[in-house]
């Protein structure tokens, strides 16, 4: 764990010390890398849901006692 704080600290420092473009160049991939894990994410979340679906395991209420005991 030690070594990844070290090997993170050691990437900011050379990332603060890039030129502007490529700064800005840098946040631009960063951004899309996010939107694109994100995305990723909510399609294996929608996936999951189809097959507890399927399997019968998600529970539906309009009664809101009920949906507090449920979380």
């Amino acid at each position: 764990m030690k070594t990844q704080v070290i090997q993170f600290n050691n990437i900011v420092d050379i990332l603060y010390n890039l030129p502007l473009e490529e700064k800005v160049e840098l946040k631009n991939l960063l951004e899309h890398n996010i939107a694109d894990a994100r995305r990723d994410e909510m399609v294996s979340n929608y996936k999951q849901a189809q097959e507890e679906e399927k399997a019968q395991k998600l529970k539906f209420s309009s009664d809101i006692e009920e949906l507090k005991q449920m979380l």
